[in-house]
Parts: structure tokens; C-alpha cells; sequence
């Protein structure tokens, strides 16, 4: 079994990940951990609600209950993007030429990377955002869909419409595919390829026991795997028209432990399954050959992050019983 660096920190952890080949973990409390020559800890927030990693830069974008979004970098060092005072900022993205956006409400604001702000406004709360992968597009999760803008253009938004409360989104690494997760036990997606207008469009992802809080795309864009069945759910997004009229595998399955988190391999189509109970597997998705990286821990596994190499994954839990897995020991 390959060998697990434990951390422990108090309360629930929102995101494992690595800068560089650093680990870091972003706790709930407000509190950011380095693993740099020993445990370093930087206060960044009153409470952290999001989380996620810059990888053009190798830094952290946070989103707190201080209604701050804060950059933060390698060696712990912080810069302040954007402060709405007494606002909670619980949807933060990052994406192409060091651009940032991040939610409040019914609006969303894209911080480029000369300091400019753009403001996108909806009729209902911004639930989710996401960079399209190339060229400055972004996609915003809503009740009854999604809003796609152009930030450095002023062409007219495109509105995808599906009845439900969308509470996340994601685009596909190619960009013929935006998914949302929904308030649902399902995945609902759209195919942006397609002609205007026409049904086939949409891609209906159901059969989920529970709701979907964890998706992660395979390195090339060929699979997307899911949570929210006590198995990895993955569909499949290499033919034109993704995974429509096609079954998910499904991966790592366990009698009624519900996977909680997963984490494609940067550059291997191998997907680390995080668990309720805080085990993990790694599944290659070739032949489905299971490794067991960690045995059961304290509290379910919220978030995993690969070094660049793909030799260590970081993890975290709603318990605070953190670490790094070394798969290549």
C-alpha cells in the first residue's frame, strides 16, 4: 500500500491541493496549511466557503464569509482581488491570462488581470462558475440553467435552459460541452457544438442515489466521473454527441459507502475515489484494476489534488484528518 503522510487540523477541510509540489489544504475556519519543510499556517479569511487553484500561476483563489477573494501564493503571501463588506463569497473561479471571477447574489464579477472588473448580472442567484477553456467565455450555473457571457466582448449572453436548480459547472477541456451538477440526484449537460436550438442538445445524466458534489475530467476530456453512488459514475465524452445513448462505467463500487470526492490523474486516465467513510481507491479506467491509497479515517473525503508529477495526492475530510498519499512508494 503506498505510504500516507497524515496532517490533522481542526474542523472541516474545504480543499487539498498542491502549488507547485507543495501541498496545501484550505480549512472551513479560515486558516490555509503549507506543507513546506513543515506545517506553515496562514490566516486568511474569518471562514473560507471556497477554494480553488490558479494553475496558470500556482496559487490559491478564496472566496470567505468576510466577503473577501484573496490570491494566495507559494510562500503563504496574500493579495486582497475584491472586498464586498458584509457579503458571503461562496463561488470563486479562475481561468485564461490570470482572470478571476467570483459570485455575490444575482451578480458575477470577472477581475482581469490588470485589475479591470467586469459585472454580469442574472435573474436569479449565481449558483457556479466556469472559464471556458479557451478565450475569455464564461459559463454561470442558475435555477432553470445556465448563462454564457464573453467578457472581453459585448455579443449577447446565450441562455441554456433546463428546468431545476443548477448548482455547479463545468466545461469540458475542449469546450463542446458544459455539465452542470443540479439540486437533483443528476448531472444535466449540454452539447454547444450542436445546432441552435436542437433537442439534441441536452444530455440527461440521472439514476444517482444521492446529489453530485464532486466532478473531475479525465486528462484529454475522454470521460467525466461523478460522485453520488457508491461508485465512481463515469461517462463517457470522446464520440460527438458525449455520453448520449451510452452507460456510465461504474468504479470502485462499495455496498452502500457513498463516494463523496474524485480526481482524475493529470496525465493518466486513472481516477482517485474518495469515499464517505475516508477510504480511497485509485481505479484505472482501462481494465477497472483497484489500489487502495487509504483505509477508512475519521470523516468523509471533501476534497483530492495531484502534484503535477502524479506521484502524490493530497486529500482532506469533513473531520480534518488530512494528508498525502505517496503512490509512487
Amino acid at each position: 500500500m503506498p505510504s500516507v503522510a497524515p496532517l490533522d487540523i481542526e474542523g472541516h477541510v474545504v480543499a487539498a491541493t498542491f502549488l507547485g509540489d507543495m501541498p496545501v489544504f484550505a480549512a472551513a475556519s479560515g486558516t490555509i496549511h503549507r506543507l513546506d519543510g513543515g506545517e506553515k499556517v496562514t490566516e486568511a479569511h474569518e471562514g473560507i466557503l471556497a477554494c480553488v487553484k490558479d494553475p496558470a500561476n500556482q496559487t490559491l483563489v478564496t472566496g470567505g464569509e468576510d466577503g473577501k477573494v484573496l490570491r494566495i501564493a507559494h510562500d503563504g503571501s496574500i493579495t486582497e482581488l475584491a472586498h464586498l463588506p458584509r457579503k458571503w463569497i461562496s463561488v470563486v473561479a479562475t481561468g485564461p491570462q490570470g482572470a478571476v471571477a467570483y459570485a455575490q447574489g444575482k451578480s458575477a464579477f470577472v477581475r482581469l488581470a490588470d485589475g479591470t472588473t467586469k459585472e454580469f448580472t442574472e435573474q436569479r442567484t449565481v449558483e457556479a462558475i466556469d472559464f471556458a477553456p479557451k478565450g475569455l467565455r464564461i459559463a454561470l450555473a442558475r435555477y432553470n440553467g445556465v448563462t454564457l457571457h464573453w467578457v472581453g466582448t459585448s455579443g449577447a449572453p446565450i441562455d441554456l435552459e433546463w428546468k431545476g436548480a443548477h448548482t455547479g459547472v463545468t466545461f469540458s477541456p475542449d469546450g463542446r460541452f458544459i455539465v452542470t451538477t443540479m439540486q437533483e440526484n443528476a448531472l444535466h449537460g449540454w452539447k454547444l457544438d450542436g445546432k441552435s436550438g436542437a433537442d439534441a442538445r441536452h444530455m440527461r445524466m440521472t439514476g444517482y442515489p444521492a446529489k453530485v458534489k464532486s466532478v473531475s475530467w479525465s486528462p484529454k476530456g475522454k470521460w467525466l466521473a461523478s460522485s453520488g453512488a457508491p461508485a465512481a459514475i463515469v461517462w463517457p465524452f470522446s464520440g460527438k454527441d458525449g455520453p448520449m445513448g451510452k452507460a456510465p462505467l461504474e468504479l470502485g463500487t462499495r455496498a452502500n459507502i457513498m463516494v463523496t470526492d474524485v480526481s482524475f490523474h493529470p496525465a493518466e486516465e486513472i481516477l482517485a475515489i474518495g469515499f464517505v467513510d475516508g477510504m480511497i481507491l485509485a481505479v484505472r479506467i482501462a481494465d477497472g484494476k483497484e489500489a487502495l491509497l487509504r483505509r477508512p479515517g475519521k470523516g468523509a473525503i471533501t476534497s483530492m489534488g495531484w502534484s503535477s508529477t502524479g506521484k502524490l495526492l493530497a486529500y482532506a475530510s469533513d473531520a480534518g484528518d488530512c494528508g498525502v498519499i505517496d503512490i509512487s512508494a
